[in-house]
């Protein structure tokens, strides 16, 4: 069973965006070739919140004002310990395979391209990062986010794992 996760209001953080990439993309008609362009944008406050987007347009400004706001709407919560993450990770999406692993302090934000935006719009400080498989941007922020999702404070999962044996073991025992 997934858990429901609740919406997060983006009016009352402060976030900035980030443009990670720009790829123009063609389709053939048959008067020729039509441009367009697609952004993808990353927005976060530096305190936890993080979200990725991407937008398409006819013009540059447009998709990366429709990346931003996509971002917005897609905003998730990391859970931090320090300024690293609790535990290791290792996130895949589409044939992007991202893996990250907390850092000692003053490591600072070992990663590349997609992966370094997302790290640092998340205000994550130290962190070891690799990427495996693909090296598509989209896919591999995408996966960067998704492994971010997924990630749990140890404490709490303890805690959630003993209170769902001591309900098993109260109903055995009647």
């Amino acid at each position: 069973m997934r858990e429901i996760i609740s919406k997060i209001d983006p009016t009352d953080l402060a976030l900035n965006d980030k443009l990670i990439n720009i790829n123009r993309v063609a389709k053939v008609v048959k008067g020729g070739k039509r441009m367009s362009f697609s952004a993808l944008v990353v927005t976060g406050d530096g305190e936890g919140h993080v979200g990725i987007g991407v937008g398409k347009a006819n013009e540059v400004p447009s998709a990366i004002s429709k990346g931003g706001a996509i971002a917005r709407k897609n905003l998730i919560k990391v859970p931090l310990q320090g300024n690293t993450i609790p535990h290791q990770i290792l996130a895949k999406f589409g044939a992007a395979r991202v893996l990250m692993k907390p850092a000692a302090p003053s490591v600072g934000i070992i990663a590349g391209g997609s992966i370094r935006a997302v790290m640092e719009a998340a205000g994550i400080k130290n962190i070891l990062t690799k990427s495996l498989g693909s090296a598509n941007k989209i896919n591999t922020a995408k996966a960067t986010i998704l492994g971010l999702s997924q990630l749990r404070y140890p404490k709490e999962e303890v805690a959630k794992r003993k209170a769902t044996v001591e309900v098993k073991g109260a109903t055995a025992g009647e």
